[in-house]
């Protein structure tokens, strides 16, 4: 009895539930209102779609098709091309009607019967793309996409597979479709598809696979081209037997289609691959890291996308100076410039930069030994490394000048220990002198002075100067051990190069930059660098720095690096390697130098660094001898404007020799009073007593 009247009480509930669902269903016709709402969104949705087809630039696809953005060096030359997804374009006139024929039979038999959509396939595609959402599979699979949707997708979208991305295809495939006639997207699809091994484009496919332009190609290589595009591995040099069979299903595909006869279609099947590469891949993109730097700068500080860059024609005015970035390229690939590969035969890597003082601008930059990887890891712009000694003129001798030492100051040279911790750094040679001048110690890369000189000032001052230098310090390196460039991250060699600027140029620092100026294919600048450099220091205290950092490379660490008949300033870093037992174990070289022309920095070391990959730290090795040539090969065309100071040891020189004759000079004037006196005194007492002598003759003749 229980039971049943459970059993009524939930169908009595339930019965009034429903009531009350379907009295206000009928009151405020809820229907309807679904069907409102249904068809608002997809208004809103259609809309949305219609104004990514409208704003997409599809009126331009054509012409940009056919261009590449170009880069253009400091003196406004051309230097190179970005090319991307673009082959050689040639017009449907250079290709031969084999090819469009076996392409359309296998990828869209109704192209010239359908506007940029299928709607057989296209219901297929999100039908299954339904079932992979319900599966929790966020991709659409299966086949719907037309010759312009896969034109749309390949120019405008990206490859991800989604629902979304399938109808902003459709619409874009429609505006197309609008815009161009069917053999105008026939001849763009086949410019712009991929065939494998880095080759876009049916002329310069024709070429690598069998040795022929697009208009020469007959029926059987025709269809080995259409076969690729599903899957472009399957091409004849890497997978030369299924390329073969996928050939002879799309041989099947065009007798299907009446573009080849039945009896054709036996033969074609016979004959044997006959593949022949004559392609040569353009040379446009010739300095690699250079062009690399370039389009990331686009990317970060101007917002543009990869794809816009490669693809829109745009032109991108650079600081790049030719000679510098040839020079530096021909540097690395000279093993003799190099210290010994590591036993295992691991290259020692490499990086430097060459940047404008004045500016800021990039002239050069090589990112490592070897460049194979498209915007692959460029060290001169991407590494993180502890720069040594390289530090100690930012962190210690320029805030030192700054707050009231001189270049020939006496620092202390004494084995010490500072703080709770007893932090006690050591000289590379393990000898001390009691006082050192300061430009001494900076070209002998002392490291005891360093300290002394940091924590008289006071370690914030440092600290704070490295910020304005423009490194990326943060609090946990406000320390002592900030003197010898013991950082909690690191830095690049292109940010060593834009704190250098400063000396080189009176004080005023400057970030550097790639980009000057980017014009658009209709003329427009849409990215142009506005900023100036900042003064940091006084241009006395600059010039200073520089007396003292030309005595780096005329008797200091440096001098091994000096380039012949040219003077430069700068400083030599080195960090140790840790886990060695090897005491000259190193992991990191650096040597950063300059004119008032140019900001030269360098690094060299193992990307990782251990037992048996680490440098060595002896003099004539390594970094030094690659630097050398480098600012030999540099220095000689730009404008070399010389320093407007000498070197501190000849100022110091010269400062003694002039104190000497001032001290001379005063010793001879005081001489000469002296006299001048004695003289006065002696006349003065000759007078006094020939007047007691009158007086006194007088008093007796009384």
């Amino acid at each position: 009895m229980a039971k049943y009247k459970d059993n009524s009480f939930f169908k009595t509930f339930f019965k009034r539930i429903w009531y009350f669902i379907y009295k206000y269903w009928k009151k405020f016709q809820i229907t309807k209102w679904i069907v409102v709402i249904v068809l608002f969104f997809s208004l809103i949705f259609t809309i949305y779609l219609t104004i990514i087809a409208k704003t997409s630039h599809v009126h331009n696809l054509q012409s940009n098709l056919s261009r590449s953005t170009l880069i253009y060096d400091k003196n406004g030359t051309k230097a190179g091309g970005l090319y991307s997804q673009k082959g050689t374009y040639v017009s449907s006139q250079k290709i031969s009607p084999n090819i469009p024929n076996a392409i359309l039979s296998t990828e869209d038999r109704n192209f010239y019967h359908e506007h940029g959509f299928s709607v057989k396939g296209y219901g297929r595609a999100i039908l299954l793309a339904i079932g992979n959402k319900i599966m929790g599979r966020n991709q659409i699979s299966g086949g719907g996409s037309t010759i312009s949707q896969q034109l749309a997708k390949n120019t405008f979208l990206s490859q991800q597979q989604t629902l979304s991305r399938k109808f902003k295809e459709l619409f874009i495939s429609i505006e197309i479709e609008n815009l161009y006639s069917k053999k105008q997207i026939i001849t763009m699809y086949m410019n712009n598809a991929y065939f494998g091994n880095g080759v876009y484009g049916v002329q310069d496919a024709s070429r690598k696979y069998f040795g022929m332009d697009a208009k020469n190609l007959p029926v059987q290589d025709a269809a080995v081209l259409a076969g690729m595009l599903q899957n472009p591995s399957n091409n004849p040099i890497d997978h030369p037997e299924a390329a073969k069979q996928r050939r002879n299903v799309v041989l099947e595909l065009m007798a299907e289609n009446g573009k080849i006869s039945k009896s054709e279609l036996k033969n074609y099947q016979k004959l044997p691959l006959g593949t022949k590469d004559t392609f040569k891949v353009k040379d446009g993109y010739k300095y690699p890291y250079y062009f690399d730097a370039v389009i990331n700068e686009a990317i970060s500080k101007y917002g543009l996308t990869e794809k816009q860059i490669m693809n829109d024609g745009y032109k991108i005015y650079t600081n790049l100076d030719q000679q510098q970035q040839s020079s530096f390229q021909k540097d690395f690939k000279n093993p003799e410039l190099f210290p010994q590969n590591a036993a295992d035969g691991t290259k020692v890597q490499a990086a430097s930069v060459a940047v404008n003082p004045k500016n800021g601008g990039v002239q050069a930059v090589v990112g490592g030994r070897n460049k194979d990887i498209f915007r692959g890891f460029n060290r001169a712009t991407d590494i993180k490394r502890q720069p040594g000694s390289t530090m100690k003129p930012l962190a210690v001798y320029t805030p030192a000048l700054e707050n009231g030492f001189n270049y020939d100051s006496k620092l202390v040279n004494k084995k010490l220990s500072y703080g709770k911790n007893n932090y006690t750094p050591n000289n590379y040679n393990n000898q001390y002198s009691g006082k050192v001048p300061m430009y001494e110690a900076l070209a002998q890369s002392m490291n005891a002075p360093a300290v002394w000189t940091l924590n008289k000032i006071g370690v914030n001052k440092g600290y704070e100067s490295v910020q304005k230098f423009g490194l990326p310090v943060t609090k946990k390196d406000d320390n002592l051990a900030l003197a010898l460039g013991g950082l909690s991250s690191g830095v690049s060699p292109q940010q060593m190069a834009g704190a250098y600027t400063a000396f080189a140029n009176h004080g005023q620092v400057s970030k550097p930059f790639y980009i000057t100026k980017i014009v658009d294919s209709t003329g427009k600048t849409v990215g142009k660098h506005e900023s100036s450099p900042s003064q940091i220091m006084s241009d006395d205290t600059a010039k200073q720095m520089t007396s003292m950092m030309m005595g780096v490379f005329d008797y200091g660490t440096g001098a091994t690096a000096k380039p012949s008949g040219y003077q430069i300033a700068g400083k030599t870093g080195s960090t140790e390697a840790d886990n060695s037992k090897d005491a000259d174990a190193t992991r990191d070289k650096w040597l950063v130098g300059y004119t008032p022309d140019v900001v030269v920095a360098t690094w060299e070391g193992f990307d990782n660094t251990n037992s048996s990959h680490h440098l060595e730290n002896l003099s004539g090795t390594g970094v030094n001898t690659l630097y050398k040539q480098q600012m030999e090969q540099i220095i000689p065309y730009t404008k070399q404007t010389p320093f407007k100071t000498q070197d501190a040891a000849t100022l110091v020189k010269e400062k003694d020799k002039q104190n000497k004759h001032s001290s001379s000079k005063d010793k001879n004037d005081l001489a000469g009073k002296v006299q001048d006196f004695s003289k006065n005194v002696e006349v003065g007492a000759k007078s006094v007593a020939h007047n007691l002598i009158d007086g006194a003759r007088s008093l007796l003749g009384r």
